[in-house]
């Protein structure tokens, strides 16, 4: 007998929506790198991993609502007239849904006039008289309805994997009822989340037992007469029409005129290259690393063509010219530490490869390493020269770096290591992927077969060749030569020696900080176990549940799979009326700050300098700013005193030096007044006025800054920000704990009441429109092929996107330019400082006592005068015997 067939419907908004609301807390922090938020997608995508690996479908789709209007509005206008508008952080997630689905393999369908309840209804009475199984997916209880003996309906809890099962036997167990009277339920007692109305004063619990004695709406208005005379059967009497309009809108339509067709719905599973693209599209790392990608790989990889290379034993001049590429290999990422296992170079004419021995024993190779007229084109520069300053060599004579062209053309990551996917996207398909040679995650390891490396590294070196020519014309007809040549490659140089040179971490004191912030601890834990009256672990969240909700009696916000969640929005709303819960806040955010920081910082020390060395990316955010990584230097957190107090560990590298920080002064605002030459805000810059207590001034109709105050400040604040950021009235709301509509009359007033703003943000829309890009002051492009969708999510996002972009771009650009300049006039006045870190908007130095003054007066002039704008740049410089001390 042949394997039964199994229908998965999924029902897309309504999982969407659960996984948004599922994940809300983790809204601000879970964005990808372009801005775009990803919790509603993370957690979609969970639910799609739980569901398609449980059920292992046949058959599948997922429907989506097509609009706001259905059939049913045509007799009932006010039908889901209660909802609120959809926040435009959950919505701008929706079309990236759709690649989501691509990834796994799943079909999406969506009809005109119809909800995606009613596809799932006909589909799956369809499946159902076709001797399928059939299995729905949803966050809505409307689709119990169709619960039968081949029908079950699967709804989201709170939280994003968790699902309670519905069959026909369960709701008649739960309700007492067939799953068919659910629609007669909602006749009587109505939905007040669709805005269904119902009968008055008929609830959920009279409805099932008014159903429980007469079985339809029908069977009690054809029996109502013998009803007992009360206050509800007046009700019902004067209410029939409400009660059969009610039931008629909570009708599931199955037999939509849907032009899908069961045949056409088999699942065959992952659409590796979708998914992966996807993935890395939502820097959804994790799960990349999860995926096996081994056969996917393969198939790539029979696209590689033969190339011819010589293997060298001995080096000598004659195998060097003055315009060849490079690449070295490197199996691990962190490049400060990896071990180089081959080297090759050449062009069209010739391609060597080499084992490290013996390149770094010759003469000839280092020569040619450090002849600054000896042109070299390289995949990542600095991770390049940082392995060669390994080895005593300094690199010289860079004239390409295909990494740092691509992410300029394309404005997207390039960073991952692997050449192929820089060379895909440049439409050259020759390259090999590294996984295919070397294997994935714990598997990597030079190949027994040393000539497939070599071959390998063969086709790297010609691919870059190759590349590097056509992505130079493009950088030219894009006018980004300079972009390339005078930002991005000067700047992997000053990074690369910034991350050679290293910070000095004082493990001492980070080790008094663990046994301090350990004492801490302790006397948190005894006040939480004095308050709850005996000793549990207040890690689990399951004895921590039991201990609130049940012991102390605090009302239940959310459960979870396994119990009651104590998740920190639930915390949060719980601290005003729970005084334990503000501990358990506290010991949560130190226990973290121990883990990661503390313990993480300690595990990174190079026990030989006693220094970190960070490795910055360049090519990760589409606004060109720079990220940190292993460790990220750029996270240490500085609300709490005690994540501050981290930064104590972060000392100059001997006796008589100090730690220097210089940070720009609201420097994104600087550029908003430059760009949109609003002259209220340029007059405010140029009055050397507080830009907050000025907008709040403004905004609030206030006559003098002395009656702005304190929320008004922190209110045109957030407006300040939310404006650069491209925030919505949502978002907005969140943020100051107001209504969305005190929320949109923020921002309106603003725009009223800083013009240019408004007329700038329209512009640079308008020319994104035409364009399809927008541009740095530094012409850095970040394409919006969004920009003029149908689709209004996709076109919003996009929007809201152009208009930041030249703001954070620009400021990213002009740190980058302060950086390289200020790396020049060191070396030029000979001084002994040195650039350690770049944080944001901040530049950290340590420098010599003797030299402080010279120092200051240095980044002064360069930080500020690097660029000039319509107003003054301004700086702001501090100085300490450690990291905290100067700020």
């Amino acid at each position: 007998m042949a394997d039964k067939k199994k229908l998965l419907l999924i029902d897309g908004h309504s999982v969407a929506f659960r996984a948004f609301y599922g994940l809300h807390s983790q809204l601000e922090r879970m964005k990808n790198r372009n801005g775009l938020h990803t919790n509603a997608l993370y957690g979609f995508h969970n639910m799609l991993e739980v569901i398609v690996n449980k059920e292992q479908p046949t058959h599948a789709l997922v429907a989506f609502d097509a609009g706001k209007t259905t059939f049913r509005h045509e007799y009932f206008d006010d039908y889901k007239g209660g909802r609120s508008k959809m926040p435009s952080e959950f919505s701008e997630q929706i079309p990236f849904m759709k690649d989501l689905l691509k990834g796994f393999g799943l079909q999406s369908y969506q009809l005109e006039n119809y909800e995606a309840d009613d596809i799932i209804g006909t589909l799956a009475k369809e499946a159902e008289e076709n001797g399928f199984e059939v299995v729905i997916l949803t966050g809505d209880r409307d689709l119990t309805q169709l619960a039968s003996d081949a029908i079950r309906v699967d709804i989201t809890k709170k939280g994003v994997s968790d699902l309670k099962e519905h069959t026909k036997q369960s709701i008649q167990e739960e309700m007492g009822i067939d799953p068919i009277q659910i629609i007669d339920m909602k006749g009587l007692a109505g939905d007040a989340s669709d805005n269904i109305p119902g009968v008055t004063k008929i609830g959920d619990k009279t409805a099932l037992k008014l159903l429980h004695e007469y079985g339809s709406v029908e069977n009690l208005y054809e029996n109502i007469e013998a009803m007992k005379k009360s206050k509800r059967k007046e009700y019902l009497i004067n209410e029939k029409e409400t009660a059969f309009l009610s039931k008629k809108l909570a009708t599931i339509d199955t037999n939509a005129p849907i032009e899908v067709k069961l045949d056409n719905l088999t699942y065959s599973g992952l659409s590796m290259e979708d998914l992966i693209s996807f993935y890395k599209e939502m820097d959804f790392n994790s799960h990349l690393q999860k995926l096996d990608t081994s056969e996917y790989m393969e198939q790539l990889a029979e696209d590689a063509v033969e190339v011819e290379y010589t293997f060298l034993n001995e080096l000598s001049s004659s195998h060097f010219s003055s315009n060849m590429a490079m690449y070295i290999e490197m199996l691990n990422e962190n490049y400060h530490h990896a071990e180089i296992v081959s080297i090759a170079w050449g062009n069209d004419e010739s391609i060597y490869v080499t084992d490290p021995q013996t390149a770094f024993a010759s003469d000839a190779f280092k020569a040619w390493i450090e002849d600054e007229d000896s042109s070299k084109v390289l995949y990542d520069a600095k991770r390049t020269y940082v392995a060669l300053n390994n080895k005593g060599m300094t690199l010289k004579g860079i004239t390409f770096d295909i990494m740092l062209a691509s992410y300029l053309l394309t404005a997207e990551d390039s960073s991952s290591g692997d050449i192929v996917d820089v060379a895909r996207k440049h439409n050259y398909d020759h390259i090999t992927p590294d996984e295919v040679v070397y294997g994935k995650g714990k598997k990597i390891k030079v190949p027994e077969d040393s000539a497939l490396m070599h071959d390998h590294m063969a086709r790297k070196v010609l691919g870059i060749y190759h590349l590097s020519d056509s992505m130079d014309k493009q950088l030219k007809e894009n006018e980004q030569e300079d972009l390339l040549k005078e930002m991005e490659l000067p700047l992997a140089i000053v990074l690369a020696d910034m991350e050679i040179q290293g910070i000095t971490v004082d493990a001492e004191r980070l080790e008094r900080m663990k046994e301090e912030f350990g004492t801490t601890l302790e006397s948190i834990e005894e006040r939480i176990y004095e308050e709850a009256g005996e000793t549990f672990n207040i890690n689990s969240p399951k004895q921590l549940g039991v201990i609130l909700f049940e012991k102390m009696g605090y009302p239940v916000i959310k459960k979870t799979k396994t119990g009651y969640s104590t998740a920190q929005d639930v915390l949060e709303k719980l601290k005003d009326e729970a005084p334990i819960v503000e501990h358990i806040l506290q010991y949560r955010q130190i226990a973290k700050i121990q883990s990661t920081y503390i313990e993480g910082l300690l595990k990174v020390i190079d026990p030989q300098t006693s220094k970190i060395h960070t490795r910055y990316l360049q090519t990760v955010a589409r606004t060109g700013r720079l990220s940190s990584v292993d460790p990220n230097l750029q996270n240490i957190p500085v609300r709490l005193e005690e994540g501050r107090k981290i930064r104590q560990a972060f000392i100059p590298r001997e006796k008589g030096w100090k730690i220097f920080a210089s940070d720009y002064s609201q420097i994104e605002l600087r550029i908003l007044a430059h760009i949109s030459e609003d002259d209220h805000l340029i007059k405010a810059f140029l009055d050397d006025e507080d830009i907050h207590t000025t907008t709040a001034m403004r905004v609030f109709d206030i006559d003098t800054p002395e009656k702005v105050t304190s929320d008004m400040r922190r209110e045109a604040k957030a407006v300040n920000f939310g404006i650069v950021y491209g925030i919505s009235d949502y978002g907005l709301s969140q943020n100051l704990n107001i209504t969305r509509k005190e929320a949109k009359d923020y921002i309106d007033t603003y725009f009223d009441r800083f013009p240019g703003v408004k007329e700038f943000i329209d512009t640079v829309i308008r020319e994104a429109k035409e364009n399809g890009f927008v541009e740095t002051l530094f012409h850095r492009r970040r394409y919006l092929p969004d920009i003029n969708s149908r689709n209004f999510n996709l076109r919003s996002f996009a929007e809201r996107t152009a208009m930041n972009t030249p703001i954070q771009g620009s400021a990213a650009d002009i740190l980058k330019m302060a950086m390289i300049e200020m790396a020049k006039r060191m070396k030029e006045e000979n001084l002994e400082a040195t650039m350690l870190l770049q944080v944001h908007d901040e530049l950290i130095f340590e420098v010599p006592e003797h030299e402080m003054d010279k120092l200051e007066s240095l980044v002064k002039e360069v930080m500020e005068k690097t660029v000039e704008l319509s107003v003054p740049l301004k700086v702001e410089s501090s100085a300490g015997d450690n990291w905290y001390q100067a700020k």
